[in-house]
């Protein structure tokens, strides 16, 4: 699609190796640190809703928003009667954060516990996008939710489409913090009488229910059979 194509940005995360500025170094346990595209793209990919804050009329916001990821670039939509859309239409700042939770860390001492994670906090500016974009972010988002819908469902219609507003946020600059293993006790702690360890933690879809208006003999879409469940 040779607009996307046009509009797309410079790979500033896949080409980092460090933070690009102050505003994306991890200060507080930087060994957890990575800046790499890969982890990034990851991690990104492998949640479901960012949280995209910013500043409007000189107050912050932050809301929780659907997502689908190109390149270094993320799309969001949302209603063109959005306030909030319009405000992130206009160009301001804004910072997008998405948290994995892997685990409980249950250390022997209260102070020590803590969760195995993976997050990441990505900087831009979004900009509303229109015509064959428009159409080839909302595939991206619901390609993102669920493989391969998009090409078994109706597409959007003209009036579906003109009452949506998709934005690209273009990442700027990038950073992921990770957290892996085994709870971290003092050396005193160590004898004490009470479990240590970690409580792992995933996501797990649960078996596909109709919908109660379902048609007879609609079978489960591959795209639906293609999630892991029980």
């Amino acid at each position: 699609m040779s607009s996307v194509e046009e509009t797309a940005p410079a790979t500033a995360v896949t080409a980092s190796t460090g933070p690009r500025s102050a505003r994306s170094r991890v200060r507080r346990v930087p060994k957890r640190a990575a800046y790499d595209g890969p982890t990034i793209h990851a991690i990104l990919d492998a949640s479901l809703i960012g949280h995209v804050g910013f500043v409007a009329a000189g107050r912050p916001i932050v809301i929780p928003m659907l997502y689908g990821r190109d390149g270094d670039s993320l799309y969001l939509h949302g209603s063109v009667a959005s306030r909030l859309l319009r405000d992130l239409a206009g160009g301001v700042d804004v910072c997008l954060t998405v948290t994995l939770v892997d685990g409980l860390v249950l250390a022997r001492s209260a102070f020590h516990h803590s969760m195995n994670y993976r997050s990441v906090v990505a900087f831009g500016r979004a900009q509303k996008v229109e015509g064959d974009e428009r159409e080839h972010g909302l595939r991206v988002i619901s390609e993102h939710l669920a493989p391969g819908r998009w090409d078994e469902v109706r597409g959007p219609n003209d009036q579906e489409l003109k009452v949506t507003s998709v934005l690209r946020l273009d990442i700027e600059e990038a950073s992921a913090k990770v957290r892996t293993g085994d709870p971290v006790d003092d050396e005193e702690d160590l004898t004490l009488r009470v479990w240590a360890g970690v409580v792992p933690c995933s996501l797990a879809w649960g078996t596909p229910i109709d919908s109660a208006d379902l048609l007879p003999g609609r079978d489960v879409s591959p795209s639906v059979l293609a999630r892991r469940y029980p």
